[in-house]
C-alpha cells in the first residue's frame, strides 16, 4: 500500500520563478488499484511522480510504501521496487547496450541478485528470451541487438518488461504511449492492462485522454494547481462520461477545464 500524506513542494523558491508545484497532496493506493491521473499541463502529474520516485524529496509531508516512511530514501534504491516508464521512448534504456543487457541490468537491480552482467547466467538468459516472447514484436531473436535500432514502440514495449519482469510494488506510467503512432499505442497499451492485470500491480497512470482515464483502471484521479481535486471510483466512476468529469472539475477547481491537448482526445486509442 502507498500512503501520501500532506506533500507539498516548491521549484525555485524565493525567486521569479518560484512554483509551488505540489499542494498538500494526500492519496492512498491498497494493492492491486489501478488509478489514471488526468489534469492540465503544470497540475502536478508528472511532479508527483517524481516524488513517489524519489526525483527530489517533498518540502513537507511524508511517504510510506508497505509501512516502511520512503521519503528521504533515495532514488536509484526505490528503483528497486518502484516502476517507471516516461513519455518519451528513449528515455528508460541505454541505446547503445544491447537488449539482453538491458534486460540484465533492470533483473539485476530489482531482483536478489548482487552479481554484474558478466554473470548473468544461462538461466537467466532463457528466463529474458521467454519474458520478451511474450511482447510478440520478435525481440527474443534480436538479444544481441543495441537497443538504439529498435522502433519507438519496441523500446517502450521493451522498457515496460524491464519494469515489471521484478514485479515492482508501484508501476508509474506518465503518457507512457502518448509519443507512439495511434496503432503502436494501442499496442503497448493492451500489453500494459495485460501485464497489470496478470501480475496484480498497483499502478498509476498519467494520460491525456479523458476516456482513458475512465475506463482503463479501477480509480480516476484529477489534478489542478498541485492538487488532486476529485478521486472517483466504484459505481460512480462506472456511471461517468468525458462530460461529467469535466463537470466534477469544474465543481471542485471553480473553473472550467482548459486543455485543448485532452479536450481533443476522445478516442480510446492515443
Amino acid at each position: 500500500m502507498l500512503t501520501i500524506d500532506h506533500i507539498s513542494k516548491t521549484f525555485h523558491p524565493g525567486t521569479v520563478n518560484e512554483k509551488r508545484a505540489l499542494d498538500h497532496v494526500c492519496l492512498t493506493l491498497h494493492d492491486g488499484d489501478f488509478a489514471t491521473i488526468v489534469g492540465s499541463n503544470g497540475a502536478g502529474k508528472s511532479t508527483l511522480f517524481g516524488a513517489i520516485a524519489g526525483s527530489f524529496y517533498p518540502d513537507e509531508g511524508f511517504l510510506e510504501l508497505d509501512g516502511q516512511d520512503i521519503t528521504f530514501v533515495r532514488e536509484h534504491n526505490r528503483s528497486k521496487y518502484i516502476g517507471r516508464l516516461f513519455q518519451d521512448p528513449l528515455m528508460g534504456t541505454a541505446p547503445h547496450m544491447t537488449i539482453e543487457e538491458n534486460l540484465a541490468i533492470a533483473y539485476l537491480r530489482a531482483s536478489a541478485h548482487t552479481s554484474f552482467i558478466s554473470r548473468i547466467s544461462a538461466r537467466d538468459r532463457a528466463f529474458f528470451r521467454e519474458q520478451l516472447a511474450l511482447l510478440g514484436m520478435g525481440l527474443e531473436d534480436r538479444m544481441k541487438n543495441p537497443v538504439g535500432l529498435l522502433s519507438g514502440g519496441q523500446r517502450q514495449a521493451l522498457t515496460l518488461l524491464m519494469a515489471t519482469m521484478v514485479t515492482p510494488k508501484i508501476l508509474l506510467l506518465d503518457e507512457h504511449t502518448a509519443a507512439l503512432d495511434p496503432a503502436t499505442a494501442v499496442k503497448v497499451l493492451d500489453l500494459t492492462k495485460r501485464i497489470v492485470a496478470e501480475r496484480h500491480i498497483t499502478c498509476l497512470m498519467v494520460t491525456h485522454n479523458m476516456n482513458q482515464a475512465l475506463e482503463l483502471g479501477s480509480r480516476t484521479l484529477m489534478m489542478d494547481a498541485g492538487r488532486i481535486v476529485f478521486d472517483v471510483s466504484g459505481e460512480e466512476r462506472r456511471g461517468m462520461c468525458v462530460d461529467d468529469l469535466l463537470e466534477r472539475f469544474a465543481a471542485s477547481s471553480g473553473a472550467a477545464f482548459n486543455n485543448d491537448r485532452i479536450l481533443l482526445s476522445t478516442e480510446t486509442g492515443e
